[in-house]
């Protein structure tokens, strides 16, 4: 019987099915990645570059974006890697890493929107005391915040996950994923299983939290047409981003521990992939088009780019 400290990689058994069409998918991934790289970038340096989007709103989705360069980058170049290979491994050591990564970056994404809904209640329910509550210190004690929690839970678990004894080497994903690598222990994994559920449970609050704010949020705006007006410009776009990486989450959570292996392929790898695909592709895009200081200040420095080259 093998344990943890005679497997020094693991199979990812999820490429064999991609084996055929291995050029078109790996067409589609860098043009993928590519955008990612593009619509965050892009909207990265335009709010640091413009002072007048030196606000609050603005740094949150700055950090977002931060977050989806950081959390795809433990997942894009390995997969188009593979992609290519013959063989489609990953060292132990490189396993955890990825697993820390990108779910740390799933989590960073969950806490940062639960901020944004704070100061989106804050600017719109409690206008005249924005300024005085959504200070300096205050904005770094939120980016903290959104990271450090997640950077702590995700830690947390690849090191219970580290402590397991395995009996198999094979993961059938296109990654390492963290309920994958339990489900190959030999030993109880019931310490691992509790710590999952409390931390979901953790995030479910943040959703609920996220829900009373858009509560109050409805209530408040609904009074006036310039409410609206204001819902409708910051806040639509910050609930359709919500939606997009809580429905994609779901999926992995639901496919990763009660996924069925009589859906088609194609379908579960779609959804394994969908939160490192859709959010990181979207939430720049809903942003970049919905707010009107972000569409204008990128339309700027694209046109300027033109002058200078001509």
């Amino acid at each position: 019987m093998k344990n943890f400290s005679s497997i020094s990689e693991f199979t990812l058994s999820g490429f064999n099915e991609l084996i055929e069409n291995r050029y078109v998918f790996f067409s589609l991934t860098v043009l993928s990645y590519h955008i990612i790289l593009f619509c965050n970038i892009t909207v990265i340096f335009s709010i640091v570059s413009k002072r007048g989007l030196h606000e609050p709103m603005y740094i949150f989705l700055c950090n977002l974006c931060v977050n989806a360069l950081y959390g795809t980058a433990a997942f894009y170049p390995k997969f188009m890697y593979d992609l290519l290979s013959q063989l489609h491994v990953i060292s132990y050591t490189g396993c955890l890493i990825q697993i820390f990564v990108i779910y740390s970056s799933a989590l960073c994404d969950f806490s940062t929107l639960t901020v944004m809904a704070y100061d989106r209640y804050v600017a719109i329910c409690k206008p005249l005391e924005y300024h005085s509550e959504m200070t300096n210190h205050k904005i770094i004690k939120c980016i903290l915040f959104s990271w450090l929690a997640p950077l702590f839970c995700v830690a947390l678990l690849v090191l219970l996950t580290s402590r397991l004894t395995l009996c198999g080497s094979r993961i059938e994903k296109l990654y390492c994923e963290n309920w994958a690598v339990v489900k190959l222990a030999c030993s109880s994994t019931t310490v691992n299983n509790v710590i999952g559920y409390i931390i979901m449970i953790v995030y479910v609050g943040h959703a609920v939290l996220i829900a009373c704010s858009y509560i109050q949020l409805i209530e408040t705006c609904s009074r006036s047409r310039e409410g609206k007006y204001r819902f409708m410009q910051t806040c639509m776009p910050h609930l359709l981003t919500l939606l997009n990486v809580s429905i994609a989450l779901l999926f992995d959570v639901l496919y990763s521990r009660y996924g069925s292996n009589s859906l088609p392929q194609g379908l579960r790898h779609f959804l394994a992939l969908d939160f490192l695909l859709i959010p990181p592709i979207f939430n720049p895009l809903i942003y970049g088009l919905s707010l009107t200081k972000i569409r204008k200040q990128v339309m700027r420095m694209f046109f300027s780019n033109i002058v200078v080259v001509f």
